[in-house]
């Protein structure tokens, strides 16, 4: 028996429930093509600096043209030759609004010799698939590839339109896919609401998804330098004022600097939902902080259990970025740290500003913001599409309770929801919450998840 297919009925035995809808040949079938699409992905080097999500978007773009994909309803666009988007249209029958599909296909750079593996080949080892972008979130779109090919090759037709759009500059924002597809061809994207598959999902919890995150609300991205400027001078003559003495002082006072706890919709959402069945020791604290108001001793407990609750349950600033000097026998004559902050959806920048003035507590070190900050205005909880997202993976991991959470990290749903659609961030891959490697060495995915995701897919869009 070949790898795929030994893959393909391991998968199939974690889906009790998928057996009584899918032949093992049917299963296999659609996992081996699953498995095809996210090694095509992966061995596609779509990072900013030596790769092109223009040649992965055009390689998919074949694929749905050979499935029998009208070439109208398959368009790689955009004006970057390097980081063109994909979008194509499963048309429907006109019963209600499109819905936007949505991945990013590029990632962030990785170095073979930091990984044990190399990043842009998938490994399979030990149950798990390696490889730059499985996470983050190559195995999200492929899943959705593999969908959409499916449901066309039975001849199926949802009540409206499927779009799906893999785009380019999610990472790092340089020609982001959805923002030049706001701004030049909206009519290709213009759906009721998006689901995202940037984050989100079903969360593992003692071997098994426990709950499926919904996410209907992020922080918000807002960066700023801290910047010492000195005249500097020969290396031989040392000064008091170093540049890079200076600037480090000011961010160790930066790094006793902690934003104020408070929950929000989402977040009292999320762990009054997760409270029901969690057994150890933060249930009660997830119970006190899923009410509203929330209790401030129960806030402090979790966000001191982890950092995840940590960042579920404040803003957050921290250094990411350093520079300083111009040569080694040189005194500095500048040096200057990047400073990224991820605030709470109602959090006021202005005040952040005047926080980081304050922190940091030298008039000589010039505070400047980046960019200015996206608002994100949560997405409604739709009850609908909540309980369609219940019943489609109840039919494949059994009853799994779908509750509304905040990302701590940024998505394209940000520019979608910015545009006045609303935007649902999940998916189906089951990860443990505590082995999310995204952006980081050895990124990985459980084979399991993978091809339980395929099904969940599937149903989700037969279903909606």
């Amino acid at each position: 028996m070949n790898r795929v297919l030994t893959s393909a009925l391991l998968a199939a035995l974690c889906l009790p429930a998928a057996a009584a809808h899918a032949t093992d040949a049917a299963i296999g079938a659609q996992n081996a093509l699953g498995r095809e699409l996210l090694n095509e992905l992966i061995t596609t080097d779509t990072t900013s600096e030596h790769g092109s999500t223009t040649v992965a978007a055009e390689r998919l773009a074949k694929r749905f043209i050979a499935a029998g994909f009208a070439p109208a309803d398959v368009q790689v666009v955009g004006d970057d030759p390097k980081r063109r988007n994909l979008v194509v249209r499963l048309h429907g029958r006109g019963e209600r609004e499109p819905i936007l599909l949505l991945a990013h296909l590029d990632v962030v750079e990785a170095r073979r010799e930091d990984w044990h593996v190399d990043p842009f080949v998938l490994t399979e080892r030990d149950g798990y698939f390696y490889g730059r972008g499985t996470m983050d979130i190559k195995g999200g779109g492929a899943g959705l590839v593999d969908a959409l090919l499916r449901l066309h090759r039975e001849g199926f037709k949802p009540k409206g339109d499927y779009i799906l759009a893999l785009t380019a500059g999610e990472e790092d924002g340089i020609s982001n896919g959805v923002q030049w597809l706001l701004a030049h061809r909206p009519e290709l994207i213009r759906s009721a609401y998006s689901i995202n598959v940037d984050g989100g999902g079903p969360e593992i919890r003692n071997g098994k998804p426990a709950v499926l995150s919904v996410e209907t609300a992020e922080k918000v991205f807002l960066s700023y330098t801290l910047t010492v400027h000195n005249p500097g001078g020969h290396s031989s003559l040392p000064t008091p004022d170093n540049a890079i003495y200076r600037l480090a002082k000011g961010l160790d006072r930066l790094s006793s600097l902690q934003f104020p706890l408070r929950s929000n919709s989402a977040t009292r959402g999320y762990y009054a939902e997760l409270a029901t069945f969690d057994t150890d020791k933060n249930a009660a604290d997830m119970r006190a902080v899923g009410k509203d108001p929330s209790d401030p001793a129960a806030l402090k407990r979790l966000a001191a259990s982890s950092t995840y609750n940590n960042a579920q349950l404040r803003s957050t600033c921290v250094p990411t970025l350093l520079q300083g000097g111009h040569a080694e026998n040189a005194l500095p004559q500048m040096a200057r740290a990047t400073i990224n902050c991820r605030l709470l959806p109602d959090e006021d920048p202005n005040q952040v500003d005047l926080m980081l003035k304050n922190a940091v507590a030298d008039a000589g070190i010039e505070i400047s913001r980046v960019a200015p900050p996206q608002p994100s205005p949560p997405s409604p909880v739709d009850p609908a599409l909540f309980a369609q997202i219940a019943s489609a993976a109840k039919s494949v991991w059994g009853a799994v309770p779908v509750s509304p959470m905040m990302s701590a990290g940024a998505s394209d749903s940000v520019f979608l929801r910015a545009a006045g659609m609303p935007s649902y961030v999940f998916n189906g891959l089951p990860y443990d919450v505590d082995d999310d490697r995204s952006h980081g060495q050895d990124e990985r995915i459980l084979v399991s998840s993978y091809y339980q995701s395929l099904e969940f897919n599937y149903r989700l869009l037969k279903d909606l």
